[in-house]
């Protein structure tokens, strides 16, 4: 049985190259046409792999799924195939894995049953991959805090005492978490400027995206249990990109005492494919030294970062993309093993779907900062774009594209894009 990993596997179907879907990714994802509904898919080349169509045809009878397939390849979610279970999950991967091989037959030959499993993506609507019931938002970038902490507060002690202690989160909401090519319309808010005697309620003046990437919970807990951290990643079903973004004018005004509530809830962009934890493993990278060593529930030996290329690009107007950030995943100081095993430390339970943000990701550089707010560092120096124009926040009409990809000895594991424009707020 050959390794889905394999470097050297190559389908049937024509990959162009450079593609971010290989037959080595297999990321899944939700999609909708009006003639087959609402299907569970798999993203390969151009095409989306119908699962519901490839069970339908007996590929999977073999796999000990039971009675839930192929009924849960024809839903609105992942949820429901997620709960079946890492077991499962592997196993469907490694089969479709061996069907779109260029030297198995079985369905390569199949006219019927190719014309019925496959579609181009270009002919789909992609929907929001998963159902999360809770929403967690870390602060997980070292750099990113300390530039935060340095542009609020003291540059010399920009980092709060627990920061390098504890992965800083915050639990949130899921009702405004939106696939990408969902436009995002400018909230609304109560803003004080600095030499104002009160607040005054308008648009957001200082809109901004954050680059970000969540992990999906796959296997959840009860009340009461905690997950140790050697464990962690063992509940994680797969990787998407996340796009959190953030009004900073409303958030300033009101994070002091409770932290982020309307700057940050009113909208978030993730991209329709989860990449699974499995396509990731070649990818593991050491993560930035840990100083002071975490406690005892927080140490892990071994890699646990990412090495996850990420860029972001801006599009004005019917204008062309430019790129404005390059950063990568591996830079986080807290992982996602240590970010999920604290969440869970004090017994919350953790559900199935759920998602984990791991804050903006920001390189030591600035053309590596994840957000505006860093980039033209708090709107004192804006960035000049190739037409001349210049941005210290999104204005109405832009267009914030972000994408990722792992690559190593010829083999690009992709994330595909999550986009989002920005439209004009409600009226008053």
């Amino acid at each position: 049985m050959a390794n889905p990993n394999d470097p050297t596997l190559h389908s049937w179907i024509d990959i162009p190259p450079h593609s971010d879907f290989p037959i080595q990714n297999l990321p899944f994802g939700v999609f909708e046409t009006d003639e087959r509904g609402t299907r569970v898919g798999v993203a390969i080349g151009e095409y989306v792999l119908d699962l519901y169509a490839v069970a339908q045809y007996g590929f999977f009878d073999d796999l000990g799924l039971g009675a839930a397939q192929p009924k849960v390849f024809r839903r609105r979610t992942l949820n429901a195939f997620i709960r079946l279970g890492q077991t499962a999950w592997r196993a469907v991967r490694q089969r479709i894995s061996e069907l779109l091989r260029h030297d198995n037959p079985t369905l390569r030959d199949n006219e019927e049953a190719m014309r019925n499993c496959l579609l181009r993506q270009r002919e789909v609507r992609m929907l929001r991959p998963i159902k999360p019931h809770n929403y967690t938002d870390f602060y997980s970038s070292i750099e990113h805090a300390t530039n935060v902490g340095t542009m609020f507060r003291d540059p010399a002690n920009a980092l709060l005492p627990n920061w390098r202690h504890i992965p800083i989160g915050y639990h949130g909401r899921t009702s405004s978490i939106v696939v990408s090519g969902t436009p995002i319309r400018r909230p609304n808010g109560q803003r004080k400027a600095p030499d104002a005697v009160a607040p005054t309620f308008g648009p957001s003046q200082q809109l901004d995206f954050e680059l970000e990437v969540a992990f999906v919970v796959g296997d959840g807990t009860t009340m009461g249990e905690t997950i140790p951290v050697a464990e962690a990643e063992d509940h994680i079903f797969g990787l998407l990109l996340f796009n959190d973004w953030s009004a900073r004018d409303i958030q300033s005004w009101e994070y002091v005492p409770l932290g982020p509530f309307l700057g940050k809830n009113f909208g978030s962009s993730v991209s329709p494919w989860v990449v699974t934890m499995d396509a990731l493993e070649p990818f593991r990278v050491s993560g930035p030294e840990q100083e002071p060593q975490p406690l005892p529930y927080l140490q892990l030996d071994g890699d646990h970062n990412f090495d996850i290329q990420l860029e972001v690009l801006l599009q004005l107007k019917d204008g062309p993309e430019t790129v404005i950030c390059h950063s990568n995943f591996r830079y986080m100081y807290w992982n996602m093993a240590q970010q999920l095993a604290h969440h869970a430390s004090n017994g919350c339970p953790i559900e199935v779907g759920d998602l984990y943000a791991s804050g903006t990701i920001s390189g030591a550089t600035p053309d590596s900062y994840g957000s505006m707010l860093e980039l033209s560092w708090r709107g004192t120096k804006p960035l000049h774009l190739p037409d001349g124009s210049e941005r210290k926040f999104l204005q109405d009409g832009d267009t914030v594209i972000m994408r990722g990809y792992a690559e190593k000895d010829g083999l690009r594991i992709g994330f595909g894009e999550v986009r989002g424009t920005v439209l004009p707020a409600p009226a008053l």
